[in-house]
């Protein structure tokens, strides 16, 4: 190949006088204008077109064939395309991705024309060949072990080359060295050597991770050398992720000044926030940022540690609750043991996401469990459990013992995103470990037929469902306020009163949070899986408990209250 354009991009002697010595732009014009002087110029116009810029510089690129050393890639291309296939690639499209850019690129150049960097230890003749001898190779990875690859650029090549080194190309025994630097990627290519094998740490990598433009760099670099050297990829597994966006749809970049530093997130929102959005997100595309963003994340958070907060505070010492109070899951009620029977579900779901990178999914299934399950759920109903009963009465150590639970699991599945605010609940939950992250992930409570029970319990959903219904439609046509002004009148199958039996026993109305619930077998307003009506509740409202009962005392108190209370 034919070069007149010399490294500084200008014209070199052969190009002739009158372009010798001129830089690209100016030799163009030159050109331009010798034609133009000839006749020879059809015709001259600006156009915009296309052109390949640096990306660093933001200016065009000059093309220059230059000699180089290259890596073959067709001799190893069979067995490249092999070990694409062994590897587990997340994403899924990773693996097509990969293979596609194996089967269709070219040899690997592997020099770069840079003053920096890892040398080439290539040794010239005075001929101009190469030395390409494996005790040279090794003579010099022994002179950059002991001193550094430094010593490439502080040494001249006699000084480089074993002692006495002698070549039939170089009769006087003069040798030059090569210039060239190695490719960056070739350097991170190899990265798995120093950082896995020199260090016993063994070959293949359970995991590269990086972003999506890796597939064209560390990726594809280390894929190649590794199969080389080794004749297996060095990694098991690869793991991908998108860029970060601004609120505008915009890759952020420092060149683009729609960067945001992580420093400023966390002095704002904490690093917990920004953790928590980055396991929200889906990161395996491009996913985008902004303050809005943060703040829904935000409002996310204080959800979590929100129910974080009412779990402690009703199972914490003040309360004389330790775990020698816990009742045994067992003897639990069924509705009680429901709900661990969802901490075994979730607990199982959110650790095999954990093992396959799913982390929203993570985020999402503990969000939905605190939120919908827990706090707009259960830890409704069992208030009145909790601030009514008796401190230590059977019913309420009941749910604590699912309180406490809950605080195990979640604090465990929750702590690899939220390590800090885990942290902070362990400390409050006077955990078992001295820190939650060297603890591991709670084990199942295995309840007995819980697909059964779950069955059971979403049955009992449906008519409260349809109660719920009713209770708003009361509350829009003004017949009562609160729920607990309303007592329920429920019309059921058999069927279905048995399992209210045997899930609420005669606590039904507490469950619904209501004042009284009564059973009828007269026609009543239809919903889906019942039919109900809903009427005032007759007698005084308890002010301990808010409950409206026929048989309060003269203070007003309810006959459950006067009890708790030993009157």
């Amino acid at each position: 190949a034919y070069c007149n354009v010399d490294e500084h991009g200008c014209m070199m002697e052969d190009a002739g006088d009158w372009l010798k010595g001129q830089y690209v732009d100016d030799a163009n014009k030159t050109v331009a204008n010798r034609l133009d002087e000839l006749g020879a110029l059809l015709k001259l116009e600006w156009i915009t077109h296309s052109y390949p810029h640096d990306w660093r510089t933001k200016k065009p690129i000059i093309f220059r064939a230059t000699t180089q050393w290259f890596a073959s890639i067709d001799k190893i291309r069979t067995e490249l395309l092999q070990q694409i296939d062994n590897v587990d690639w997340i994403p899924k499209w990773g693996q097509q991705r990969m293979h596609n850019m194996i089967a269709d690129r070219g040899d690997w150049c592997i020099s770069r024309q840079r003053a920096w960097g890892v040398p080439i230890p290539i040794f010239y003749n005075e001929d101009g060949t190469p030395i390409m001898e494996k005790a040279v190779f090794e003579h010099v990875a022994d002179l950059f072990r002991e001193h550094g690859s430094n010593i490439w650029f502080e040494k001249d090549a006699k000084e480089l080359l074993p002692e006495g080194y002698t070549n039939p190309a170089s009769p006087n025994g003069e040798f030059t060295k090569e210039t060239d630097t190695m490719d960056v990627w070739f350097d991170s290519g190899s990265s798995h050597t120093g950082a896995m094998i020199e260090r016993g740490l063994g070959y293949p990598a359970d995991l590269y991770f990086e972003g999506s433009d890796q597939y064209r760099g560390w990726f594809n670099s280390s894929l190649i050398v590794g199969t080389a050297v080794h004749g297996q990829a060095p990694y098991k597994q690869v793991l991908s992720h998108g860029f970060v966006m601004d609120g505008k749809g915009v890759k952020m970049s420092k060149s683009q000044w729609n960067a945001v530093a992580p420093g400023e997130i966390t002095k704002k929102y904490g690093a917990d926030i920004l953790r928590l959005w980055a396991a929200s997100v889906d990161y395996q595309a491009d996913c985008s940022m902004s303050e809005e963003i943060l703040k829904q994340i935000s409002e996310n958070y204080r959800k979590v540690r929100n129910t974080f907060r009412f779990l402690l505070a009703n199972i914490n010492n003040e309360d004389d609750f330790t775990k020698a109070d816990l009742v045994d899951v067992s003897e639990l009620p069924k509705l009680d043991q429901y709900m661990l029977a969802l901490l075994d579900e979730v607990n199982a779901k959110c650790q095999l996401a954990y093992q396959e990178y799913r982390f929203s999914d993570v985020t999402t299934l503990l969000t939905n469990l605190m939120t919908n399950e827990f706090s707009a759920y259960y830890l409704d109903f069992t208030k009145d459990i909790l601030y009514i009963e008796k401190k230590d009465s059977p019913r309420r150590r009941q749910v604590q013992t699912v309180l406490y639970h809950a605080v195990n699991v979640l604090v465990r599945l929750w702590a690899p995103i939220l390590v800090h605010t885990a942290e902070e609940v362990n400390d409050f939950f006077k955990g078992e470990e001295e820190s939650i992250h060297l603890g591991r992930f709670a084990e199942p409570f295995n309840i007995t037929d819980a697909e059964a029970l779950k069955a059971k319990v979403g049955r009992l959903m449906q008519i409260r469902s349809d109660i719920f219904k009713a209770l708003e439609e009361a509350r829009a046509e003004k017949v009562i306020g609160k729920s607990l002004e309303a007592e329920v009148l429920v019309n059921v199958s058999d069927e279905d009163r048995a399992l209210i039996a045997e899930l609420c026993g005669d606590q039904f109305h507490q469950w619904l949070i209501v004042s009284k619930v009564s059973f009828s077998i007269d026609e009543l307003k239809p919903y889906d899986v019942c039919q109900v009506e809903i009427v005032k509740a007759e007698g005084t409202v308890c002010p301990r408990c808010w409950n409206i009962s026929e048989q309060a005392d003269e203070e007003g108190l309810c006959p459950r209250c006067r009890k708790v209370l030993g009157l």
